[in-house]
Formats: structure tokens, sequence, C-alpha cells
């Protein structure tokens, strides 16, 4: 690990960039591609897949940290923004590319008829998503003081716990938070989106649940304002910040569980609330110490999305395509990694660490090359 004179003031990395939000999204992005491609899913790690229910692994961890950092960006890119028609443009138009990518991602089929039928396509995922929040996060930071955004953050989060916990479902029955019909978000999901979702009764990535997602986005938001403030102490400041959310967060889960499936009040500021330290402790290293370290994942994070669509692509192109009777992700799974003397999660997780190799050697070439895919 080298050393390069700390900075002074707020980095900028690559334009309006800080190397250690880059470097905290490659990594992120990286244990994306991790947990979404191991050799099989009959053989994977605890730590590694999602909780049942309730509760959190640190693969739930994952995705409310890119939105997080989807916020932290919204502030570096708009900071001083007009809030024009042009912007509003590109807001929308970068918006709808994310949507569109990710109902493609659901639609595609390698073989004829290349897509699936209408019934059969999930509508709601995590690029969707993404967008969706985007469509939200960007006017509010455009136009709101931190401190309204603050509010308007507290204000989706306690109005989401109003709705999920009190307010009668249309048949009278008392909602719940359990994985079953009498749950707002499934109701809804089911309602509106009827057989284009994950499962059957609900969708992780279901349309109420993407309320206090846009909250998730929006601590960003107040996060990336508070890096770019001229003022010191922002290792302490995220510090005491992530440490707050995760006791107000954990005493919130009492009442109001802390479940990704349903995305609660209570599930984003615990997962803020690591997301801030995590930050913490990468701005400390490379924007405080000046460590010159993880450049690999600084380098992927600069092409964060289009890694991750192409990642989910050739992941669905490999399980799609027929080699004998299995899949030409199967037959390489089992050719170069399945062996008597190691265990098969052991086998498992390799084969998934290969592959976020391979896309952070990706990431590296474009970063290289000055090449900067924009969704």
């Amino acid at each position: 690990m080298t050393k390069r004179p700390p900075t002074t003031a707020p980095p900028t990395g690559l334009g309006n960039r800080i190397d250690s939000v880059d470097l905290l999204r490659g990594l992120t992005i990286a244990a994306m591609i991790m947990v979404n491609n191991p050799g099989t899913w009959d053989h994977v790690y605890a730590p590694l897949l999602h909780a049942p229910w309730h509760g959190y692994t640190p693969t739930d961890l994952i995705f409310p940290f890119f939105l997080f950092i989807v916020g932290c960006s919204i502030a570096f890119a708009y900071r001083g923004k007009k809030p024009d028609a042009a912007t509003y443009r590109k807001i929308v138009v970068r918006s709808l590319k994310l949507i569109a990518l990710g109902i493609f991602l659901g639609a595609f089929l390698i073989y004829p008829p290349f897509v699936k039928s209408w019934g059969e396509i999930r509508l709601p995922g995590v690029l969707q998503r993404i967008g969706l929040v985007f469509l939200f996060a960007a006017p509010l930071a455009l136009h709101l003081r931190t401190r309204q955004i603050v509010a308007v953050t507290a204000l989706l989060l306690i109005g989401y716990w109003v709705i999920m916990g009190f307010v009668p479902l249309p048949d009278g029955s008392a909602p719940t938070y359990e994985r079953a019909p009498n749950n707002w978000a499934m109701y809804l999901d089911k309602l509106l989106l009827g057989t284009h979702t994950w499962q059957e009764d609900y969708d992780p990535e279901g349309l109420l649940s993407t309320l206090p997602s846009i909250a998730s986005c929006l601590i960003g938001v107040v996060t990336g304002r508070f890096l770019l403030g001229g003022e010191g102490g922002k290792v302490r400041g995220l510090v005491m910040a992530g440490a707050a959310l995760l006791v107000v967060g954990h005493l919130w889960g009492l009442v109001f569980p802390i479940n990704k499936a349903l995305w609660t009040s209570s599930f984003v500021l615990v997962t803020g609330g690591w997301a801030l330290i995590f930050l913490a402790l990468t701005y400390y290293l490379t924007d405080v110490k000046g460590y010159a370290w993880g450049k690999v994942f600084r380098f992927a994070g600069a092409n964060a999305l289009i890694l991750y669509f192409l990642s989910s692509f050739f992941a669905k192109v490999f399980g799609s395509i027929r080699v004998g009777e299995t899949s030409l992700h199967g037959y390489l799974y089992e050719t170069i990694f399945v062996h008597d003397f190691m265990p098969d999660k052991l086998s498992s997780l390799l084969y998934a660490l290969v592959l976020v190799a391979f896309y952070l050697v990706l990431g590296t070439w474009l970063y290289r090359r000055r090449i900067f895919v924009k969704v």
C-alpha cells in the first residue's frame, strides 16, 4: 500500500467524483456481482445469502449501499446546477434508460423468440429501482436545502411505517409485516403488477417499497453535501451519524422489523448507518491518510452500472446456452471448479470470485482508456 499526499480540500478525483466514493462504489458492485453469481445456488455460504425474511445479512447491505452512493453522486453532479428544462430532460432520459435496461434483462431470451411472453416478464428489478429512485431523488436535490431533504427523508420513512403498520387493507383486515396477502407492499404489487413480479405474491423491488428506497438515496445526498463542505472533522461526523442511524434503526426494528424484501424504514436506517461507517473508513484511508489502495475497485466504480448490466446479461446468456445436459455456466463450473478435495461451498464461491476478478479487470481497462459509459 503506497501513500500519496493527503488532500486538504474535498478531493475531486475524476471530474466531480471523490475517490473514496468511487472506491466504495467499486467495492459494492464487486460484492453485488459476487453474491449474484455463485457456481451453484445449492452451495452458498450463509453470509452471501439474503435473510429469509426479517433481519439482515452482509448481502442485504449491498443494494442499499449502492443507492446511498447514487445519492452521493447526485450531490456531486448537481451541485450548482440550474433546475431548468435541459437538466430535467437529462434526469428523465437517464431514468428511462435504467428502467429500459432492467426490463430488457427481465425479458431477454437468448433463443427464439428472443423475448419472453408478456405474462412472464418481470417488470420490477434492481436497475428499474435505481432508475425510479434517481427520477425522484435528483429533482429533490436540485430544489431542496439539506435540512429540507432530511425532513423529506423522515416523512418518507414515517409515512411508510404508518401505511405498512396501521392502515387497514381494503377488506378491513389489519396489515402485517409477514409474507402474507395482508401486507400492503405485497397487496399493491399483486394488484398493480399481476404476474410481472419475482415471486407469485411479491417482488423485493416492488412499487410501494420504492418509497423508502428513495430515502436510502437521500441519506446519500446529505452525505455527499457534507463531504463537499469546507468544514473539517468529516470522518468523525460520518462515524457519529452512522452510529446514530444504527442505534435508531435497530430500536425502530423492534416494532417495524428490519426487512430488505419490504425495505422497511428500520432497514433504511440500519443500512444507511453501515454505509456511513464504511464510507468513513474508505474516506479516512484514501482522502485523509492518502493511501493509494484499492485502485482496481475505484476504476470499476467509475463504470459500475455498465459492469453490473454486463454481469447480469452474460450470466443469463451462460445460463441459457445448453452444453449436454447442463448449461454453459454449469459446464464451466463443474469442469473447472468442482473437485473432490474442495468443499462445495468453496468451489461455488471461487467461481463467483473469478467472475468478480474478470469484471474488475474490465473496469480497469475501461478506466485506463478513459472510457466512461454513462447510462
